[in-house]
């Protein structure tokens, strides 16, 4: 190797050591020096606390959670059914499920969402008075709860915490915002926040805003639709429309006029949240939706929606059908009990394969 160096040419050597170091010929090209800049960051996705867009059923991915309300026309809540009290179709066809009993008595991790933003400043002084009634919520203290407002995109007010005070004090606070109402987007950043939490807690979203979406950038209706359906969020809805008339027991419904096409369900799930995503997020998870008007209204819806997210059935099921999509549920009681039942309409099944 020395005898072949001390012979070899100038430039010989030269291309030699540019192979050696991997640069290879073009290493010797004599040309201006350059910096390579690196490309452009990609826009920030919506601020969230768990990383990327996949949220699943916080048990097994096999299981399905059903939110399921009885009570009788006069508001009264039956208890102690039990699975054989239950019928439960999915997608038309019966399920075998049971009553998670166990989660009766699971500490509530509950989200409060208030527009701030369009008129959601004219409903200040109603849901200042909000406070003292997240208590209802929360039951015996273990719980906790956050607070989220949202104009053009959501803002964590406060993380998840025992203290009413501080919750208070921050309802007592908001400012009004700019001209957006993100709902949708604002709808995906809580249930990201409500899945952060233990997995023994049940998932409450009180969401206080009007009923149709303004400037979302994040998630479309389709999307969002997937992102309820992946999870066992129960969503409450109150809405400020004076304009409308509907009333809580529009959702005393147990499934009998529900679509069983898996694709004709989507497109009717997508095109009503574009009329009314409020009522439709509170259906597809089995929760209820109520407007309001006046102050004394308000603090009555809370304190019953309250009361029922608090006394809700779980039912349970392992789906034999696991095609990918939305799928529509159906629950009837199999007696006849003169209640009316209010359970989860849809879920998304994935593809595990």
């Amino acid at each position: 190797m020395g005898l072949f160096l001390r012979m070899a040419r100038p430039r010989e050597l030269a291309l030699m050591a540019a192979v050696i170091l991997g640069f290879g010929p073009l290493a010797l090209a004599q040309q201006p020096a350059t910096i390579s800049l690196p490309p452009p960051e990609p826009a920030l996705p919506l601020p969230s606390s768990t990383q990327g867009d996949e949220v699943t059923l916080r048990t097994t991915t096999n299981v399905v959670l059903v939110p399921t309300l009885v009570e009788k026309g006069h508001g009264e809540v039956i208890y102690g059914l039990k699975s054989k009290d239950f019928e439960l179709e999915d997608n038309g066809v019966p399920q075998k499920l049971r009553v998670e009993e166990e989660l009766d008595t699971a500490p509530v991790a509950l989200v409060v969402a208030v527009e701030q933003g369009r008129d959601g400043g004219l409903e200040f002084d109603k849901i200042a008075k909000l406070g003292p009634l997240l208590d209802l919520f929360l039951g015996d203290g273990k719980g906790e709860a956050a607070l989220v407002s949202f104009d053009s995109a959501p803002l964590l007010v406060r993380d998840f915490t025992h203290s009413e005070d501080d919750l208070s004090r921050d309802l007592r606070d908001l400012q009004p915002g700019d001209g957006g109402g993100a709902i949708l987007d604002t709808i995906g950043y809580a249930v990201d926040l409500l899945q952060s939490q233990p997995k023994e807690y049940r998932r409450v979203l009180l969401l206080i805003s009007e009923e149709r979406d303004h400037g979302s950038k994040h998630l479309n209706p389709q999307k969002l639709v997937e992102r309820i359906g992946l999870t066992d969020v129960l969503v409450l809805s109150l809405t400020y429309s004076p304009s409308r008339a509907e009333l809580l027991h529009d959702l005393k419904d147990n499934g009998d006029n529900r679509v069983m096409n898996p694709i004709g369900s989507l497109l009717m799930a997508v095109q009503a949240m574009k009329k009314n995503v409020a009522k439709q997020i509170a259906v597809m998870s089995g929760g209820e939706y109520a407007p309001f008007t006046r102050d004394k209204g308000f603090q009555d819806e809370v304190a019953e929606v309250a009361q029922h997210s608090r006394n809700r059935y779980l039912l349970s099921f392992h789906p034999t059908d696991n095609t990918p999509g939305l799928h529509t549920l159906r629950v009837r009681l199999t007696q006849d009990y003169e209640a009316h039942v209010v359970a989860r309409a849809n879920y998304w099944a994935v593809d595990e394969r």
